[in-house]
């Protein structure tokens, strides 16, 4: 995991290590805490929590230093930064406005496509307090800009690349992980987020600004975080409109032009960054019969060096794909191979689920078609059982949970046969697709001829019968009421349902898109994993549901604020994914979550993002504007639908280990869910009764997550005089004392519900 951070505090005497030294005022005392004045030297912060037993000694303060674990210093007192990981040489770059002036200085991380003179004309405006240029360069990466004692960080668009922040040692902590913040201040775990995570994923409103951990938070997307001297401040620097009022649009053929542009600078960042090699290869035994040099290499867990992309047959990874392999490659050299990187095909991975073979025929008739393309080297990635979901329960600690964590295995034994620089098309469906609540926006406009074409689209999805008839009438009249319903009062009816246990049931049979549709036409709604939770988890997420009523929203326009929310919460999980599937010496790159992309699928018309198959033709538009115009027969088809059969197989499989996860889960120890009940689901997900799967995955991984962090070893930090603590204290919550007493330790009470 790649991070990186730093801090801004009102004391002025810090070392290039960190050093927390006294103030001989108001300042902190151990842990962070605040002291009175007059307390002498004071300090603060991991390095100068003393244990209840311990004496403190002022004398020692003053050579006592915080700094993390295995970092490089980008610059140092009295606000430092570092960069923890193997970040690469050119991922890390940074700049000053005048060798006179040492403190007016950016630093960028992550895959930039501005030149050295583009970031230091950005830096004399971010000076003077101008932000969003900052963010408007092709790539994906983060920006720190100091100008003097103001340190400004700023988020991304979609989140993929967010900011964490926490009080501490007078001023505040800032990174872009939340476990080294919360190992920093020794945080417990919160678990009214933890609920809410599970309860309603897709609304921010019930998730707030918070973490798994107590204290640690995060800035919104689309924003940024600006400290002075100790004081914070958390502002948007991109225009949002408030009002129920639509923004003028552009034209259509302007708009996906725009599309274009930016999905080609996005690719071409990462063409033009330096090609890389694994760092240390695995020693390659000699040929094996049956196996070229690749697949030794791709069964070794080693990526190949150069550039690749996902080649699935579906629209998104195809465009990646034809556009990384149409542009010129840019002039270099491979690190230790002295092979020119102009020229060289792409590498292009089809991943084969040999165990459940039905189903994706086309689509791998797609991919072996697109793959055709003299300039494409075409991997077909084959895997059977070692490959099915939940086939390895193992992994590595990620920042925070997600649903990927089950699939982590499958999806890790693909890309260890990709490049060193791998293009996936993860977001584009999010960021691209009209989310069904965008109808209400419509109506709001009274645009009602605009809905013809998705309605009877729907219609014609429904199963045949009577029922179909009416999908229409049902799917307008829905949207009607959710243009009709005050933000507010959607909020309170979200908590109502909630507070009372009236969640939707599994949807079986009926599921689909018109039930799909339904269920989202609404401000708020349960996830998939809310009818596993307790009545007292739900309560106290209905809490966080009508406090979140009475603050007013980014956005009063019901389709646009679900579309924001639901790529917010798609971004989360891409990071938690990029984290789980991690492979040595690569790095994944998903374009369509690049800001400039993000803002360019926004100025595409409503009316059009809701069309069916909007989403193929602006990709096929992006295609033909970069002279890609064959295609194969039904490019553009959708492939989000998830492989029930492989999932059954996997859960099958891995029963009897799941089952013993939830003997004595965690969860259930925080009051979340009742063991017995999960593990009767999971019986019924196994036997395939319809609609059992939904949710299992979101409880699964979260059990796996909680194991993983109570049970690592040592912090993210160091010190002189510190010893390696846990990321969870072994004291506080009931949760954090189930690390020493193992998983039948005692039972917490259930979430506090006024």
């Amino acid at each position: 995991m790649r991070w990186l951070v730093g801090w801004s505090s009102i004391a002025a005497s810090f070392g290039t290590a960190g050093r927390v030294s006294g103030t001989g005022g108001a300042g902190t005392g151990p842990g962070g805490r605040h002291a009175p004045a007059g307390a002498g030297d004071l300090h603060g912060g991991l390095a100068d929590a003393a244990l209840p037993h311990q004496e403190h000694d002022p004398s020692g303060d003053a050579e006592r230093t915080v700094h993390p674990v295995g970092a490089q210093l980008l610059w140092g007192d009295p606000d430092p930064l570092w960069a923890v990981g193997d970040w690469r040489p050119d991922e890390i770059r940074t700049v000053t406005a005048d060798p006179a002036d040492p403190f007016t200085r950016l630093a960028v991380l992550g895959c930039c496509g501005a030149d050295d003179a583009e970031l230091r004309r950005a830096l004399y405006a971010a000076r003077g307090g101008a932000l969003r240029h900052l963010t408007s360069w092709p790539g994906s990466y983060t920006a720190v800009v100091q100008a003097g004692r103001r340190i400004t960080v700023l988020g991304d668009l979609a989140g993929a690349r967010p900011v964490f922040y926490t009080p501490w040692a007078g001023g505040t902590a800032y990174a872009t992980a939340a476990l080294p913040l919360a190992d920093l201040i020794e945080a417990q775990l919160d678990i009214g987020h933890l609920a809410a995570l599970l309860a309603c994923p897709d609304s921010p409103e019930a998730l707030g600004d918070g973490t798994p951990y107590a204290g640690v938070r995060r800035i919104p997307p689309g924003h940024a975080l600006i400290l002075r001297e100790g004081s914070r401040e958390i502002t948007g620097y991109e225009p949002v409109a408030s009002l129920a009022v639509a923004a003028p649009e552009i034209e259509a053929g302007r708009a996906v032009e725009g599309v274009r542009e930016a999905l080609v600078d996005a690719v071409r960042a990462r063409l033009t960054a330096p090609r890389h090699a694994p760092d240390a290869p695995p020693y390659d035994p000699g040929p094996v019969p049956g196996m070229g040099p690749a697949d030794r290499r791709a069964a070794r867990g080693a990526p190949a060096p150069g550039i690749g992309a996902d080649l699935s047959g579906g629209s998104a990874s195809a465009t990646l794909a034809l556009l990384a392999a149409g542009l010129p490659g840019a002039p270099g050299t491979l690190p230790g191979l002295g092979a020119t990187a102009a020229g060289e095909r792409l590498l292009a991975v089809t991943f084969n689920d040999l165990a459940t073979p039905q189903g994706r025929e086309a689509e791998l008739e797609r991919a072996r078609v697109i793959a055709g393309d003299p300039r494409l080297h075409h991997v077909v990635v084959a895997a059977s059982d070692e490959a099915l979901p939940y086939a390895e329960l193992d992994g590595p600690l990620t920042d925070e949970p997600g649903p990927s964590l089950v699939v982590a295995a499958r999806e890790r034994h693909r890309l260890a046969a990709g490049s060193a620089d791998h293009l996936i098309g993860h977001g584009a469906r999010q960021v691209l697709d009209g989310h069904p609540a965008r109808l209400a926006d419509l109506l709001m406009d009274r645009r009602r001829r605009h809905l013809l074409r998705p309605v009877a689209a729907l219609a014609r999805s429904a199963p045949a019968g009577g029922s179909s008839l009416l999908v229409p009438l049902t799917v307008y009249n829905a949207a009607r009421r959710l243009a009709r319903t005050p933000y507010r009062a959607g909020m309170e009816e979200a908590a109502e349902r909630l507070r009372e246990g009236r969640l939707p049931p599994p949807p079986g049979e009926q599921a689909g898109p018109v039930h799909a549709s339904l269920a989202a036409l609404t401000w708020a709604r349960p996830g998939p994993a809310a009818r596993w939770l307790t009545g007292e988890a739900l309560a106290e997420v209905s809490i966080r549901l009508s406090t979140a009523a009475g603050r007013p929203p980014l956005s009063l326009r019901p389709g646009e604020a679900r579309a924001r929310a639901a790529l917010a919460r798609h971004a989360a999980d891409h990071r938690v994914f990029e984290q789980a599937v991690e492979v040595r010496s690569q790095r994944l790159h998903a374009p369509f979550l690049d800001n400039q992309v993000v803002r360019a699928a926004r100025a595409l018309p409503e009316s059009l993002r809701v069309q069916p198959g909007a989403r193929a033709a602006v990709l096929r538009e992006v295609l033909s504007g970069t002279g890609v115009r064959e295609l194969p027969p039904g490019w553009g088809a959708s492939t989000h639908a998830p492989n029930e059969t492989a999932t059954r197989l996997g859960l099958r499989a891995a029963l009897p280990d799941l089952l013993l996860l939830f003997a004595s889960p965690l969860l259930a120890d925080a009051g979340l869910v009742d063991a017995r009940v999960v593990q009767q689901a999971l019986v019924d997900a196994a036997e395939g009764r319809p609609g059992s799967l939904d949710g299992l995955a979101e409880l699964v991984s979260m059990e796996l997550w909680l194991r993983r962090l109570l049970s690592r070893r040592g912090t993210c930090w160091t010190g002189t005089s510190t010893p390696r603590r846990r990321a969870v204290p072994s004291t506080g919550t009931p949760l954090a004392r189930l690390g020493s007493a193992g998983p039948r330790g005692l039972r917490p009470a259930p979430p506090r519900v006024p």
